[in-house]
């Protein structure tokens, strides 16, 4: 388990690229600090996730609602989705390379695996939050722009609901609706992982995991719609 304060030098490296010196460190602290380590609720990030994913939201509707003039409500809606996702923060935590910083009772190689999208996700809405605290809206805004800006435009942020899409598409194709079941909710309630598989008569099930029942079932429908060629499966970076 790492300390639960980061040292001079990790602030310092960490500051460079988040591209904000923290006037108050405590708030770096907080941010990067799990739950599983103990450390009291004022202590952890789990209040400042709170907060971190309304700034991250408003920042994102602002940042479509000026690029995107002509779309509608609904395709808005949807690019908001898709940018504030979990997997979406979890790319960002490792463009960012946050797990070598997130203090955390587990091993902290873990979080680099698929498993623990939902801790490294958390941390980048801590740290949206840390900035706003410490340095007001303008500085989290220019943090959020800097890394979510190009993945606004890109096609995959139009996608639409994946359950209404996989409805959609199985009741055309087979006239039959699909079917949800949950499999299995582990983790502990702070971090919890809910496994859902998915079944449309005629095709193959698939399974989803992820930190609410509903998070999941969207984690499957996606998956059947891209192996089903529905959806074409995002490139690769």
């Amino acid at each position: 388990m790492k300390p639960a304060t980061l040292s001079a030098d990790e602030r310092g490296r960490l500051e460079a690229v988040i591209g904000h010196v923290f006037s108050d460190k405590q708030w770096l602290d907080r941010a990067l600090t799990h739950a599983s380590t103990g450390s009291a609720k004022n202590a952890n990030y789990e209040r400042l996730e709170f907060l971190g994913d309304r700034v991250l939201g408003l920042c994102v509707a602002e940042l479509l609602f000026s690029t995107f003039r002509n779309a509608t409500e609904g395709e808005l809606s949807v690019r908001l989705n898709q940018l504030v996702s979990a997997e979406s923060c979890a790319g960002i935590a490792d463009e960012l390379g946050l797990h070598q910083f997130i203090r955390t009772g587990a091993d902290v190689k873990k979080l680099t695996g698929k498993r623990m999208m939902n801790v490294r996700a958390d941390v980048v809405e801590s740290l949206i939050a840390a900035l706003y605290l410490d340095a007001g809206l303008d500085v989290a805004r220019r943090f959020i722009l800097r890394h979510w800006e190009k993945r606004a435009t890109h096609a995959d942020a139009a996608r639409r609901d994946a359950k209404t899409e996989l409805q959609e598409w199985s009741h055309a194709r087979f006239g039959t609706t699909p079917v949800y079941r949950v499999d299995d909710r582990s983790g502990p309630d702070h971090d919890p992982r809910f496994t859902v598989t998915v079944e449309v008569e005629g095709v193959a099930p698939e399974t989803g995991v992820d930190r609410s029942k509903r998070a999941a079932e969207q984690v499957a429908a996606t998956k059947l719609l891209e192996r089903e060629g529905v959806w074409p499966k995002p490139a690769a970076d």
